[in-house]
């Protein structure tokens, strides 16, 4: 479903939805490659409806989106219409201002999805194409685009990057035997998606315990993308020096500092991959975005196994932590379901 929020009277089609939708599209293309810049996809299409050019996000220092769009169109730019999933920087960062090219290339319509809420950019950019006679629409299929960039979004309006919850479970919610086993619960298909879910976090954090116990590396492997910044939930010497995980960040305190911290260094996305103590922690102190859940064709059978979350859960049927149901995807014989609850930090 998207969403149709519009300014200054003008209305969407859904021409101009399936255009934002490509731009989308563009725009996942480099995810896990731009952070911490968001990953924008642009799209320029001619006064014929048929598309000219596409631009997505360079790594940090590189062209934004709507240059490398401008650029590939040339003059065929000239009373054009841009479609471009972030409002256009109006500033000078790395780059120079993107609506500075918009103006320059004679483009006569601009659309955006969502306007950025960084405080250098927060509707200067769309004032000023306006103000230079662009004719701009806002907020096309703007519920799809705020998902896409969900992890920069909410960076950028609570200073904290988004919380991911990642676990593997039976069909019945466990996600170890009794014995303590748990390899492999998923299959190979599910394993490499969860491979590019890493790819695309800027972060990922486990417990000490778990560094212990199996030794990760907790970096890419079965995807394309950077390893993450690598967190370990306890002190410095806590575990073995020549484990897999190091270099990493040890942290050994509350978990919302951490999470402010992360956002200070421009961490865009967070992923937990802990067992089941770091889950729950996590998850009572209401800090998760996102949970995405990777279920086997398997029944555990008993209560005895290890439970998705230890320690106490919610005391009444009213205190039960809802959200909505985001995505469910078939990976082989296994299923990916994502439920998003916006966490304590809305991004509102």
């Amino acid at each position: 479903m998207t969403g149709r929020s519009t300014s200054q009277g003008a209305s969407a089609s859904g021409r101009d939805d399936a255009w934002m939708l490509r731009a989308v599209e563009v725009g996942e293309g480099v995810r896990g490659f731009t952070s911490p810049n968001p990953w924008v996809g642009a799209v320029v299409v001619g006064a014929d409806g048929t598309q000219i050019s596409t631009g997505a996000t360079s790594p940090p220092g590189g062209p934004h989106a709507e240059l490398l769009a401008l650029r590939a169109a040339g003059s065929a730019a000239s009373g054009a219409t841009l479609y471009v999933t972030l409002e256009p920087c109006s500033h000078h960062g790395r780059t120079p201002p993107c609506v500075d090219a918009i103006v320059d290339a004679g483009v006569s319509k601009v659309v955006v999805g969502v306007v950025d809420p960084d405080h250098h950019v927060s509707g200067s950019g769309v004032a000023k194409l306006r103000d230079a006679g662009v004719d701009v629409l806002v907020g096309v299929a703007s519920q799809t685009v705020e998902a896409s960039l969900a992890a920069y979004l909410k960076h950028r309006r609570t200073g904290r990057p988004l919380v991911v919850v990642k676990l593997a479970a039976t069909l019945d919610g466990r996600i170890a035997a009794p014995d303590g086993t748990s390899k492999w619960i998923t299959g190979p298909e599910a394993r490499a998606d969860a491979h590019r879910l890493r790819a695309i976090s800027d972060a990922v954090a486990v417990g000490a315990g778990t560094v212990r116990a199996d030794d990760p590396a907790l970096t890419v492997r079965d995807a394309a993308g950077r390893d993450p910044l690598r967190v370990v939930l306890g002190a410095a010497g806590s575990v073995d020096p020549g484990a897999k995980v190091h270099p990493a960040l040890f942290h050994d305190g509350d978990l919302g500092e951490l999470l402010d911290l992360l956002g200070g260094r421009g961490v865009l996305q967070l992923l937990v991959e802990g067992g089941a103590r770091v889950a729950g922690e996590f998850h009572r102190l209401r800090l998760v975005d996102q949970y995405s859940v990777y279920f086997a064709p398997a029944l555990m059978g008993g209560d005895d196994g290890l439970a998705m979350f230890a320690g106490p859960g919610a005391p009444t049927m009213s205190a039960v932590t809802r959200g909505r149901i985001t995505s469910v995807r078939p990976l082989g014989a296994d299923l990916r379901v994502d439920l998003v609850t916006g966490g304590s930090d809305s991004l509102r």
